[in-house]
């Protein structure tokens, strides 16, 4: 979606003509971009907060040269999105549901027959 398609979005939502809905856009674009200048955070509930971060100078290297460079400090906008946006676009879970086990029979063990070579010499042979 670009800036266009979202005007036509809100006009559509809001009742508001594309012009109006443009201005809208425009205007809130603005002060989030004018308070994260002014070192602020812009919190939406639900949707998210827009804030910026501190990045620290670092050295680097060129990837050609292999020579080592300075990277300067830097101030970065930053957003973290809130519960509902979250939510919003998340997968559904898939929640598997334990199947049923059938009961499992047990058979009864079953004797086994004695072999008649062991009766025959517990019976009393004499050598």
């Amino acid at each position: 979606m670009n800036k266009s398609d979202l005007v036509d979005a809100v006009a559509a939502k809001t009742g508001l003509t594309k012009a109006q809905s443009s201005d809208a856009i425009d205007a809130v674009v603005d002060a989030v971009q004018e308070t994260l200048k002014e070192g602020g955070q812009v919190s939406l509930v639900g949707f998210g907060v827009f804030s910026t971060g501190e990045r620290a100078a670092r050295t680097g290297r060129n990837p050609r040269t292999g020579l080592e460079i300075h990277i300067a400090a830097a101030r970065l906008p930053k957003f973290k999105p809130g519960k509902g946006l979250r939510d919003a676009v998340a997968l559904p879970k898939v929640v598997e549901v334990p199947q049923p086990q059938p009961p499992v029979k047990t058979a009864k063990p079953v004797a086994k027959p004695a072999k008649p070579e062991a009766k025959a010499e517990k019976g009393g042979k004499k050598k």
